[in-house]
């Protein structure tokens, strides 16, 4: 699954652009494994596991050249894309999770691969609000392997939910 995920990504992050169309995709993760230990804590980090996906998801996504890394302030979605941050020597850039502009992202990242890190409640309501549909619900608490992959043209935008687990 891991090889063909790769090699999707290749294609679609090097898609032609035209001189009338410009192509900006989106990729939209939750965090990773967060520690639960302490229930009260509202800002916990990523256990071992959970650092074990972050870097996962750098290795899968690692063939996409980003412009642009998004993450909510939280430690646990900092710390899921810090290593894809640091693969394409990028500044994570933090969004606030409660104000989805999605206006303001596209038209900062036109014609950029970006990446966003978010949350199961809010990541598929940003996905959604870029679609202007509500054809994703709230990712399971059990689940950190979706990846929602949004393209865009001037005249079209696709979607995509793939699963991805470490094997």
């Amino acid at each position: 699954m891991a090889l063909v995920l790769i090699g999707f990504l290749s294609l679609s992050s090097c898609a032609e652009k035209s001189d009338d169309t410009t192509l900006t995709t989106l990729y939209f993760i939750r965090h990773a494994e967060k520690d639960r230990s302490n229930p009260n804590n509202k800002d916990p980090h990523l256990t071992a596991t959970g650092n074990q996906r972050a870097i996962y998801w750098s290795e899968v996504l690692k063939n996409v050249k980003f412009e642009a890394i998004y993450s909510s302030d939280y430690k646990r979605t900092v710390e899921t894309a810090s290593p894809t941050a640091k693969n394409n020597n990028l500044k994570i850039q933090i969004y606030n999770a409660n104000i989805l502009d999605t206006d303001k992202l596209l038209s900062e990242n036109r014609g950029n691969n970006v990446l966003i890190v978010g949350h199961s409640d809010t990541t598929p309501k940003f996905v959604n609000k870029f679609l202007g549909t509500e054809s994703y619900q709230d990712i399971d608490d059990s689940n950190n392997g979706n990846l929602y992959i949004l393209t865009f043209t001037d005249t079209m935008i696709k979607d995509l939910l793939l699963v991805v687990n470490p094997q």
